[in-house]
């Protein structure tokens, strides 16, 4: 049963990859762009973690990477799926209602909204949020180290893009955004 929800979990992701890319065809016209020199270096960070936990380039993995962390048991592979599926929907949940102010790179759209309900309410980047925790749940269904060291690769390339799309938030949205920051956590419900 085990290696049935594994290949189950890649075939989300797979899903999971292609609605964001029809996605993208339905965003707002960007008016404002994130530098590049730091979008290369968190694109770099996300990548290193997405072909950690995802085993894309098999060469590179070797030695400790390789060692099974955790047990590999239906019970803890069932909790990384349902993990896995529950930050996917929260991830797809933000993005619709996102919608049109969406963008795979920091961006201000024309007419850029400032979107304050549904996951917004919980944390302000519940897409990061919900990828994290879904990246959580499969290292959990493959419970190799690869995928637990690739997370924090992840988060980190996620904070990085986060703080300057506070910093582009604040320039469009001033005192609004800063209350908003106020009452609102980042990535962790009352925590981050």
């Amino acid at each position: 049963m085990v290696p049935f929800i594994e290949h189950w979990v890649v075939a989300l992701w797979a899903a999971f990859g292609i609605l964001w890319l029809l996605a993208a065809f339905t965003a707002k016209r960007s008016v404002q762009f994130q530098q590049s020199g730091s979008r290369l270096l968190q694109t770099l960070l996300v990548f290193i973690g997405v072909a950690l936990i995802f085993n894309i380039g098999r060469w590179l993995v070797r030695g400790w990477l390789t060692v099974r962390l955790t047990p590999e048991t239906t019970p803890v592979v069932l909790a990384g799926a349902v993990l896995t599926v529950a930050g996917l929907l929260f991830a797809i949940w933000a993005r619709l209602i996102l919608g049109g102010n969406w963008s795979s790179t920091v961006t201000i759209k024309q007419d850029h909204e400032l979107i304050l309900r549904g996951p917004y309410q919980v944390v302000r980047h519940p897409i990061y949020t919900g990828i994290l925790v879904a990246m959580l749940g499969t290292a959990f269904v493959y419970g190799i180290t690869r995928c637990f060291v690739g997370i924090p690769f992840v988060a980190l390339g996620y904070w990085l893009k986060l703080q300057i799309e506070e910093q582009f938030m604040l320039q469009q949205f001033g005192t609004r955004y800063a209350d908003y920051r106020q009452h609102v956590r980042a990535l962790i419900p009352f925590v981050l």
